[in-house]
């Protein structure tokens, strides 16, 4: 609070002088919060009002300004809706080319399948019986040959989304089965005496890769989507084993934690297809001819003479 002051036109006298306290400055701001330069602004205009001409030009600007406003509005919208068809058929042309190529490649899966089939009786009819059989155990064994028996199914699925209000970003959403926890359980699949192994019926054998590229999760270069599916043939002991395994307690970890779902279940008669012809690459000897040295040169040419006693030239011409 400020000092007190006297009122220049108080009395001079022996009475007690009358005392005025300055105003606070923050009571006098809440009290008063319009600057007074507005009222007096306000005050002119409503004393003396703009001329005509003054209120006809504002108002004829505001109506430009209107229908320019408009006008580009207009534009606007009639070059979208005119570019809208354009947009609406490359997206039908690009649809339409995707599912004939998803049916293309369903017709030529099918068809490799019948010329595999056919191949596999031609060569059964061409060998003795106990090569064929020989052959199929083999082919069986490497993920070649389709497969049936009894096995287990490991079910992975994401966590479900949680609807609590908060804002996430890109990374922020449910936890999600990553490539590795596949690996993990095909993995421990093979160590709990797995003999054919197989995720969302892509079956794999021993050049198989599991891998990501972005959010995705491939197999044999092959996306697989979620929820995964790990089917093992093996003997009766397979369930029980994967149990003790590490990345079934792994997976149970998670589950506790995070939420993600982790099934294990028996399955009778479970089949496994063949997985497609691998593309095999055979080491070859390099066919890159020989160096030559610099000066040898050809039959009658003369070559550069070394410079100085004791040095031989290099095979580039120089020395490092």
């Amino acid at each position: 609070m400020t000092a007190p002051q006297r009122r220049p036109d108080a009395p001079q006298g022996d009475g007690p002088a009358a005392r005025v306290y300055a105003p606070d400055f923050l009571t006098e701001l809440f009290r008063n919060p319009l600057d007074p330069g507005y009222a007096d602004a306000a005050a002119r205009r409503r004393d003396a009002p703009p001329s005509g001409w003054r209120g006809r030009s504002a108002r004829s600007v505001s109506l430009v300004v209107l229908v320019a406003l408009g006008f580009l509005f207009a534009v606007a919208y009639r070059q979208t809706m005119a570019e809208e068809p354009g947009r609406s058929k490359a997206r039908a042309d690009l649809v339409a080319q995707i599912k004939e190529r998803e049916a293309e490649t369903d017709e030529m899966a099918a068809r490799a399948d019948r010329l595999r089939e056919e191949v596999g009786r031609q060569r059964d009819a061409a060998l003795s019986g106990s090569q064929a059989s020989r052959l199929r155990r083999l082919e069986a064994g490497t993920g070649l040959g389709r497969v049936r028996g009894d096995g287990v199914v490991v079910r992975l699925a994401d966590a479900p989304p949680k609807d609590d209000g908060t804002v996430t970003g890109s990374a922020g959403g449910p936890p999600q089965v990553l490539y590795t926890d596949l690996q993990k359980v095909a993995n421990d699949l093979w160590a709990a005496g797995a003999e054919a192994v197989a995720i969302n019926g892509q079956r794999l054998t021993a050049t198989s890769t599991i891998r990501s590229a972005g959010a995705a999760i491939l197999v044999d270069f092959r996306p697989v989507t979620g929820p995964y599916e790990v089917s093992a043939i093996g003997p009766g002991s397979l369930r029980d084993r994967f149990d003790d395994s590490r990345a079934a307690f792994l997976m149970r970890e998670l589950v506790n934690s995070v939420g993600l779902s982790f099934q294990v279940r028996e399955v009778e008669d479970l089949t496994l297809p063949a997985a497609p012809e691998p593309r095999l690459r055979y080491a070859e000897p390099s066919v890159s001819p020989s160096p030559s040295v610099s000066g040898s040169g050809v039959e009658g040419s003369s070559g550069p003479e070394p410079s100085g006693s004791g040095s031989s030239p290099s095979p580039s011409g120089g020395g490092r």
